[in-house]
């Protein structure tokens, strides 16, 4: 037999190098889940491929191949990665959000905006790690949770995500009906306002047959007007740019204003959208069986992710200042809330070339609307993720949007003629998503931690236990929340039972979450024992 010659030898070590490279991608990724098919034998996900925004690859050709190689950066590929984070950023603008800026401004002045801008930094990180798995596993949170915990564990997983998102949604629409009214001269009431508002699932379902990129275009768009009606308000009004400083540099905190510090904080983190990211960011065409493109795609992410938030901390910062310059000292301060905020401006700063009572009512218009608009988003993710239901688009955003706007009406007719009520509801609303912190804050670190799911993109025990650490912060500033008003707001024997057995079983399931396979990062017990 005739030796090989010198060609069919290099061809065989290139052969044995893509096969050991192979073998070795294999090893360090994550397994990837076969999609279930609806009866159409479409493929349910996230976004169908066609769906998908192509990235433009100017690669050379010798690097198309090689699966560690991080392409450089690019401009062009940023624009292309840019929108998810923005879309996601909305959340930190949903008029709770802006209560809660107002509330703090007015009772706590400037002392809380290096609170603020922490939050906005921690939020940032639990994002990150959202949109980490949504790219690494080429699925999102919903369905990765349903493929992770026992049909009753995750059936309980989804009820929460639900509730939270219903409290969430209920808050949005209420505001952007708060701001037709406002508009309207006070000629709609607040259940027309809140039907006007349904009218957004439609709009979002003709928005989305045009394309993501469309989509994320008006997003901008009411982003934009959020940032140009507030900062409008901010030049109007003219805080002062010493206190300001000092309020973003200068860590302080009072005994009289840890309520308003622990809205602050408790507002940023929302647990629709750590769902919601993990799915954003699969509207982009990115292989996870090359970590190169994986590596890449996290790269830009966070910098489109850390400019939104910037872009949100700006917002949020222009509202608790006008208010901090406005109110804070006065004897209304207590008394403000998203019903009243407006004519307050009003009566304090006048007309102006516009009336600073409707550039507020254009900027609570625009965070109400974006903010229902993700809602239904991220309740078709969560829907179709927990649950694999096989429906069409348009009727789960339908099914996802009757779960909020019919208890939204009640909510309105009932609550119309009376502002305390509403604030009152506002808290109770703030309660119930800090409740479903854990449920969704959880099984985040959980699934981005082990190495089955995420591969060789597992998160460090560093990162691990700085999450880790953020997480346990959020939900005793939350428990710390639902504590103070079940103390204040829980009266009679039978109630209080009842409030008593719930919180038992809700403490239960969160320590299950924890403990179940070691979600809990071991690494702290290691470093504990090698000190010992």
């Amino acid at each position: 037999m005739s030796s090989p010659s010198v060609e069919e030898e290099s061809n065989l070590d290139t052969d044995k190098d893509g096969a050991t490279e192979e073998l070795e991608s294999k090893r360090l990724l994550p397994p990837q889940f076969t999609p279930s098919t609806n009866d159409d034998g479409e493929e349910e996900v996230a976004f169908e491929s066609r769906e998908k925004i192509l990235i433009v690859d100017i690669d050379s050709p010798e690097s198309v191949d090689v699966v560690d190689f991080v392409p450089p950066f690019s401009w062009k590929k940023l624009w292309l990665f840019t929108g998810p984070g923005f879309l996601m950023s909305i959340a930190f603008l949903d008029p709770g959000n802006l209560e809660g800026d107002l509330q703090a401004g007015a009772f706590a002045g400037y002392s809380l905006l290096w609170l603020l801008m922490w939050a906005t930094i921690m939020g940032l990180l639990i994002q990150m790690l959202s949109a980490r798995i949504g790219v690494a596993t080429g699925r999102h949170l919903a369905e990765l949770c349903r493929e992770e915990y026992p049909n009753w564990a995750r059936l309980v997983l989804w009820f929460m995500a639900e509730l939270a998102l219903i409290g969430a949604d209920i808050q949005e629409v209420i505001g952007s009906a708060i701001a037709i009214q406002i508009l309207s001269n006070g000629k709609l009431p607040l259940w027309a306002g809140v039907l006007i508002t349904a009218s957004d699932c439609f709009i979002f379902l003709f928005m989305e047959n045009y394309g993501v990129r469309k989509l994320e275009a008006v997003f901008s768009v009411l982003i934009a007007t959020m940032a140009l009606s507030f900062a409008w308000m901010f030049g109007d009004t003219k805080p002062s740019g010493k206190e300001l400083l000092l309020g973003i540099l200068v860590p302080r905190l009072g005994s009289k204003t840890i309520r308003q510090a622990v809205g602050v904080v408790g507002c940023v983190i929302m647990p629709h959208n750590v769902f919601l990211h993990s799915a954003l960011v699969q509207s982009r065409k990115v292989d996870p069986g090359r970590r190169g493109r994986v590596q890449e795609a996290l790269n830009y992410y966070l910098l489109e992710s850390s400019a939104a938030l910037l872009v949100s901390f700006m917002i949020n910062m222009f509202v608790t200042t006008v208010f901090a310059k406005g109110f804070y000292g006065a004897k209304l301060a207590n008394n403000i809330g998203l019903v009243n905020a407006g004519q307050y401006l009003q009566d304090k700063y006048g007309g102006g070339i516009f009336p600073i009572l409707y550039i507020w009512g254009i900027g609570l218009l625009a965070a109400g609307q974006s903010s229902t608009i993700t809602g239904t988003y991220a309740g078709q993710f969560i829907m179709g993720g927990f649950l694999n239901l096989r429906l069409k688009k348009w009727l789960r955003a339908l099914i996802t949007r009757s779960f909020a706007i019919v208890p939204t009406i009640v909510v309105a007719i009932i609550f119309n003629t009376s502002e305390a009520s509403l604030d009152v509801l506002n808290e109770w609303l703030n309660v119930l998503q800090s409740i479903q912190i854990p449920f969704a804050l959880i099984p985040l670190l959980t699934l981005v931690s082990k190495e089955q799911v995420m591969g060789v993109f597992r998160i460090g025990p560093l990162l691990e236990r700085l999450a880790w650490t953020i997480a346990a912060l959020v939900i005793v500033i939350n428990g710390y929340l639902m504590m103070d008003f079940f103390v204040s707001e829980v009266k009679g024997l039978l109630f209080g039972f009842l409030v008593c057995t719930g919180t038992a079983a809700y403490i239960a399931f969160i320590l299950y979450l924890i403990s179940r396979e070691g979600a809990f990062p071991s690494t702290w017990f290691s470093i504990e024992l090698t000190k010992r």
